[in-house]
């Protein structure tokens, strides 16, 4: 895999849950109201 650097901004690694049709990404709650973008670093399982 690549190399990933994002400077001055704070990186979590986490798992993501299936939940009906889509998916939920679960982050610390002190992140709430922040603005977040989410980065996919492989591909999906099929």
């Amino acid at each position: 895999m690549g190399r990933h650097e994002i400077e001055d901004h704070e990186v979590i690694k986490g798992d993501i849950k299936a939940t009906g049709n889509g998916a939920h990404v679960l982050v610390p709650k002190n992140w709430r109201d922040a603005d977040v973008k989410n980065v996919r670093t492989s591909e999906p399982n099929e």
